[in-house]
């Protein structure tokens, strides 16, 4: 059976997404070089995020 989230915690999962949002429209707005930039930050973290919760479990 799957836990309810708090309040608390549903505003801040929606304000995180919020921000990824508008860091890739940002991006978008800048150009190319950096929309590239960002989706190779955003990939890279994906990465290191996995291999960590791997090495950490």
């Amino acid at each position: 059976m799957a836990r309810r989230r708090s309040g608390i915690s549903q505003t801040r999962g929606f304000l995180y997404s919020l921000a990824r949002l508008l860091g890739d429209i940002q991006a978008v707005s800048k150009g190319p070089k950096a929309t590239a930039r960002r989706i190779g930050r955003r990939a890279a973290g994906k990465a290191a995020g996995r291999v960590l919760g791997r090495l950490f479990k």
